[in-house]
């Protein structure tokens, strides 16, 4: 299964949600482990020593944070960008597939953004 690094900014009933519908999800908040307003680049280096996808709200640094470790050849386990937009409902669901059909190797070095649809 998907290992994840969930950013502090990400929406928690999304997060709740996701934990009701896939029980053993191995999902990290940040926050609980000591990274609660730690610089984005900090973050996407805890993540990849972790080998976790992040899981973040976050398009205006994270991603160019993200693209830049891609660029340097650092590794970077992938992030998972949801929409703000987006119902947490149809971001349930969207997680709810995602995870469901890849494997931690298929994140490596991508950023991909939610919906699906």
């Amino acid at each position: 299964m998907i290992r994840l690094l969930v950013d502090e900014d990400f929406n928690n009933d999304i997060l709740r949600g996701l934990r009701r519908r896939v029980p053993d999800i191995d999902a990290q908040r940040v926050q609980a482990i000591g990274l609660g307003g730690a610089d984005d680049r900090v973050v996407l280096a805890h993540a990849a020593a972790e080998d976790r996808v992040v899981l973040t709200h976050d398009v205006s640094t994270m991603v160019g944070y993200a693209y830049q470790r891609i660029r340097a050849g650092d590794r970077m386990p992938g992030i998972i960008v949801v929409a703000q937009s987006m119902l947490a409902r149809a971001a349930i669901e969207d997680l709810v597939i995602v995870l469901g059909c890849s494997t931690a190797e298929d994140w490596r070095d991508q950023v991909s953004f939610l919906p699906l649809r």
